[in-house]
């Protein structure tokens, strides 16, 4: 019996949809995702198999680098701006000047010398916080505890909502993270975040 001949014909396979598809995943994940703030100075965090989560507003984060720098940030220019306010007889910084604290992602230096720090290109303001070892709040509770004023002063223009996060080090010593924690607790900020990477349970 013979058999039947069938016609090749070529495949074709429309890709419009997916494409389409892939646009609108890509615009999605655009729109939806959470920038995180470029971080000058690099901050290794200790790993630890917490999984509670930070709040992502309204939060005052003190960055704590490995040779025992304090620095600090707060999560939107609203409360940066809120914050300098209350600082403003302090600081005495011009309306441009104002305009640009506002947006560091983020600071750290004496009160007396966050002017001269403003008027350096942004590139050299990450390359004195890193390189300069002057640079850092001041955070002594013997003399000079400038991180107990700047909380101060985020806590008034934030409000009791304003939540309070620890990052250290994981090279930072503990005295360095002991003169934090007693700057918080001299102004009766007992309830902070220590913000670690998360590692495996053994």
């Amino acid at each position: 019996m013979g058999r039947f001949k069938i016609n090749k014909q070529d495949t074709f396979i429309d890709m419009t949809p997916m494409s389409d598809v892939m646009v609108l995943l890509l615009t999605f994940f655009m729109l939806t995702a959470t920038f995180v703030k470029e971080e000058p100075v690099k901050v290794v965090a200790p790993g630890s198999v917490s999984e509670i989560k930070i709040p992502e507003s309204n939060l005052l984060t003190i960055f704590v680098e490995k040779n025992g720098k304090v620095f600090m940030n707060l999560d939107s220019p609203a409360h940066m701006q809120a914050m300098a306010d209350n600082m403003s007889n302090k600081l005495n910084l011009t309306p441009a000047e104002m305009k640009d604290f506002v947006q560091v992602p983020m600071f750290g230096t004496p009160i007396g010398a966050v002017k001269s720090w403003l008027k350096q290109d942004p590139q050299v303001r990450n390359k004195t916080l890193t390189d300069d070892p002057k640079a850092g709040i001041p955070c002594d509770t013997t003399s000079s505890d400038e991180l107990r004023v700047w909380v101060e002063a985020a806590r008034k223009g934030c409000g009791d909502d304003m939540r309070i996060a620890i990052k250290a080090d994981k090279n930072t010593s503990y005295a360095v993270i002991k003169k934090v924690m007693a700057s918080l607790r001299a102004i009766h900020e007992n309830k902070y975040n220590l913000i670690t990477a998360l590692k495996n349970e053994e």
